[in-house]
């Protein structure tokens, strides 16, 4: 429900209020003071509101450029949830939102640029049509005072030959918005979730682009081609006593005429929004630098089938929870790639592992090169462990995990970390049963994952805790032959597909009738429930949480934790 959201994400939902609150409140401020303000009388006179659209959605873009490089910020990230750790793990676990706030911020780019650049190019064509304009009309007498000096201009188009393509491409502002704008683009389309998936590569270097995107910033409004009337002029000839005489300068100036307006810039203000987080950025590049430097050992690799590669390897220093991850570099195939994966081994054993599958060049590559079996192995970068463990699972009696296909990862280090702590008589762990579900299309490329589930499955059977994990595999994509294979085989002890002492079910779970088992084995248990998968799925598990849910508190209860890895 939306009430038990709010209690579980207070935080992220304070971030996501005041941040729009300040986008609201800066649009609004100064779409009034520029629509409002004396200073732009006469600018106003040429341009109308899009003046005031323009210098509102730029100072939105200024704001959020400020915050866009803020939730990359691993390894400030990870400071913060240090500095807090004696706070609420709900709170450390909001930080991992901070990929959701960075893609809300650049979406809220996207919008703002599209909203300054349609105001300018209104701009530039009222611009156009004032210096064009031959009558005695103020936008038209305005736009011929750069005649009259070199500080008297207001209008930047100065010939009647110019066109809005000329000043795209000729002037600073002109071709640095058109150079960011397009780095934008790129940047957004290159970042959706399918290129994300299938083409890591495409998405890592067009992500660089956010130095052009930046550089492009900085410098954008130096020109200053927006110009208001300045302080000294507005006190001696303020618009609204001396804007008619503009028009009517030809006749009897017995009375003495004003002088005409002088002009100003607005000066170039990006740098000061943008300055400390591009600084707290490239501290940030340095210290991953420092740390990718520090030795890797690769101490096994091992080979899986379906083209899984495993590797285990120890760092100085290196202490890892359940559910965090690490970023990897292999300098012999790429300098400047660095890939996420998750941390499959436990923290109780002396060494750190990942198993990762071949999705994209980078990752072949990789598996290639480890498969050739070279006498010197290829050195190993990390930088890492991120991300909020996830010991929630330890302070349930009866814990039930739901991993979905590649979602099964994280379940590898959970899974053996509760066996370690159950052998050790571990205080803090409170759980008695584990129910695992483990969905996938196909299991060929996570046979891995069977081998580690045989070694839990056969050190449980003989220390006579067979019981304590439960497990259902479902396969949601198989073919004829599979089937065939399993109707000829279904007498066997183990399991056809998998190997395993469980069968494997083919379709979907009935979730109605798993928790209605799990409610009715634990009738007096609090189950947490625990989801690395879709939202779809995460939808329909927090339903069946709140229907299975007893309303006598001494009775069963279901609580819901969607993971984010």
């Amino acid at each position: 429900t939306m009430g038990n959201w709010l209690v579980n994400h207070w935080f992220s939902a304070a971030v996501l209020a005041a941040w729009l609150g300040i986008n609201v409140f800066l649009f609004t401020y100064y779409f009034l003071f520029f629509d409002q303000d004396e200073q732009y009388f006469y600018t106003r006179a040429i341009l109308g509101s899009a003046l005031a659209w323009a210098r509102a959605s730029a100072k939105c873009l200024n704001f959020n450029s400020m915050l866009i490089l803020l939730p990359v910020c691993r390894n400030l990230l990870s400071f913060l949830r240090g500095t807090c750790s004696c706070c609420r793990r709900t709170l450390r676990k909001q930080l991992d939102h901070n990929l959701t706030f960075h893609k809300l911020v650049a979406y809220a780019l996207a919008l703002l640029t599209a909203v300054h650049t349609i105001a300018h190019l209104f701009n530039l064509e009222r611009y156009n049509h004032s210096q064009q304009a031959t009558d005695r009309s103020l936008p038209a007498v305005l736009s011929k005072m750069h005649l009259q000096g070199s500080n008297k201009w207001l209008n930047p188009i100065h010939s009647n030959q110019t066109t809005v393509e000329y000043v795209a491409f000729t002037t600073i502002p002109g071709l640095t918005g058109v150079i960011i704008t397009l780095a934008l683009i790129l940047m957004v389309t290159s970042s959706t979730e399918f290129i994300r998936r299938n083409y890591f590569e495409l998405f890592w270097y067009t992500h660089h682009l956010f130095l052009i995107y930046f550089a492009g910033l900085v410098i954008h409004g130096i020109a200053g081609l927006v110009r208001g009337q300045t302080a000294e002029s507005m006190e001696e000839v303020h618009p609204h006593r001396c804007a008619h005489y503009l028009t009517r300068k030809d006749e009897d100036c017995s009375h003495g005429c004003c002088k005409d307006p002088e002009f100003g810039s607005i000066p170039a203000e990006s740098w000061k929004w943008v300055l400390a987080p591009v600084l707290l950025y490239v501290f940030e590049r340095i210290l991953r630098i420092w740390r990718a430097r520090q030795k890797v050992v690769v101490t096994k690799v091992v080979m899986h089938p379906a083209r899984v590669l495993e590797l285990q390897m120890q760092k100085k220093g290196f202490r890892m929870e359940v559910g965090q991850y690490i970023f990897v570099n292999c300098p012999a195939i790429s300098l400047l790639e660095w890939h996420p994966f998750t941390l499959t081994s436990a923290p109780e054993e002396d060494f750190f592992s990942i198993h990762i599958r071949a999705a994209g060049d980078w990752t072949e590559r990789l598996i290639d090169t480890f498969q050739q079996q070279k006498p010197v192995m290829p050195r190993i970068e990390v930088d890492g462990p991120f991300g909020t463990a996830s010991e929630d699972v330890f302070q349930y009696e009866v814990a039930m995990l739901v991993g979905a296909g590649i979602g099964v990862t994280p379940f590898a280090s959970i899974l053996k970390s509760i066996w370690y702590k159950f052998q050790q008589a571990d205080q803090t762990l409170k759980t008695r049963k584990i129910y695992f579900y483990w969905l996938c299309r196909d299991t060929g490329a996570f046979a891995w994952f069977n081998d580690l589930l045989a070694s839990l499955e056969q050190k449980m059977a003989e220390s006579g805790k067979a019981d304590f994990l439960t497990y259902r595999l479902f396969l949601t994509g198989w073919d004829t032959s599979i089937a065939n294979n399993v109707a000829l085989r279904f007498d066997t002890a183990t399991d056809t597909v998998t190997g395993l002492r469980h069968k494997t079910i083919f379709g979907r779970p009935m979730w109605n009738t798993e928790f209605a088992a799990v409610a009715a084995a634990h009738p007096r248990s609090v189950v947490g429930v625990f989801l690395c998968g879709p939202g779809a799925l995460a939808k329909s598990l927090q339903k069946s949480c709140h229907q299975h849910s007893s309303l006598d508190p001494r009775k069963v209860k279901f609580y819901f934790n969607k993971e984010n890895f």
